[in-house]
């Protein structure tokens, strides 16, 4: 039996999220449904992560188990081919029997697109949470550092339901950066400036496609782990933050209280993005159990 890990990017605008729900069209069941037309093999499909409906990747990663003969390769190119073109197959490889996607991940890096403009260009619908109004982005800053470290994140994070789960729930997450990034907008990429949009278009004026003044807000954190809605409650706190709602210094109250009501709202799905994930290193771990079996040895 072969492991095959693929990293995956995917718009999850049209998608009930990640994990496989009945008769709703799902990421996990969308590759899965592939993977047995290319196996004729019953595939079940493995996730680092179950984004939830609307959210996006960059960077998710899964992992399958197949006796298939076919090359990691091969199973990139032939997944891309039958899976919609919202769901892209970034790279495939194998690994050994024990790795698992979830399991061994040792972190993850979110990031949250807010779009500061007036007017939201419209390849942006369902991509980044439009927010043109006036926000203190320093205080934000500043308010974004209060969640690194390891804390209790129950006033961050959304009930399961079940006050019996909740209870055994642990709460505790460790984040290793928390960041707002402001950063010039350009509508097709980071190249594209006026210079570059004049020289290609000519009679095009700095301004014509989007203005001057637009600019994207990103929060950007990276941790371990993460509990439902954690990000997105977290961005809506900075927000009320840039709203002055809030202040930097109530961040300590809130994580205290372990009272979700006292944070900010839960934003939309629209903005938020899987951007990576974390692994062993394998050939480190192949080299420690080599020097171990040397020093046996010796």
């Amino acid at each position: 039996m072969r492991n095959i890990k693929i990293t995956i990017a995917y718009d999850g605008s049209q998608f009930h999220g990640w994990q496989l729900q009945p008769g709703l069209p799902t990421i996990q069941g969308a590759i899965a449904d592939a993977a047995r037309q290319i196996t004729q093999e019953k595939i079940f499909l493995f996730g680092a992560s179950r984004t939830d409906a609307g959210v996006h990747a960059l960077g998710q990663v899964g992992h399958f188990k197949t006796h298939s003969s076919l090359t990691a390769e091969d199973f990139r190119r032939a997944l891309n081919a039958l899976l919609p073109p919202q769901i892209r197959i970034m790279a495939a490889e194998e690994v050994g029997p024990d790795f698992h996607s979830r399991w061994q991940s040792l972190a993850k890096t979110y990031r949250y697109r807010i779009f500061r403009g007036r007017v939201l260009p419209p390849f942006e619908n369902g991509r980044v949470l439009h927010y043109p109004w006036p926000l203190d982005e320093a205080a934000m800053k500043e308010a974004a550092r209060q969640f690194e470290g390891a804390h209790d994140f129950t006033s961050f994070a959304a009930s399961t339901g079940s006050e019996d789960d909740d209870k055994d729930r642990e709460m505790v997450r460790d984040i290793f950066r928390s960041e707002i990034i402001a950063q010039p907008y350009a509508p097709f990429g980071a190249s594209v400036n006026a210079a570059s949009m004049a020289h290609s278009y000519p009679g095009y004026r700095a301004g014509d496609a989007i203005e001057e003044a637009a600019h994207e807000l990103d929060y950007v954190v990276h941790g371990k782990s993460f509990l439902r809605y954690m990000v997105r409650k977290i961005v809506g706190t900075l927000l009320d933050v840039g709203r002055g709602k809030l202040a930097p210094s109530d961040i300590a109250a809130i994580f205290d209280s372990k009272d979700r009501s006292r944070s900010g709202p839960t934003v939309p799905p629209d903005g938020l993005y899987l951007v990576s994930l974390e692994y062993p290193d394998p050939t480190a771990s192949l080299a420690h159990e080599r020097r171990k079996s040397e020093a046996k040895i010796g």
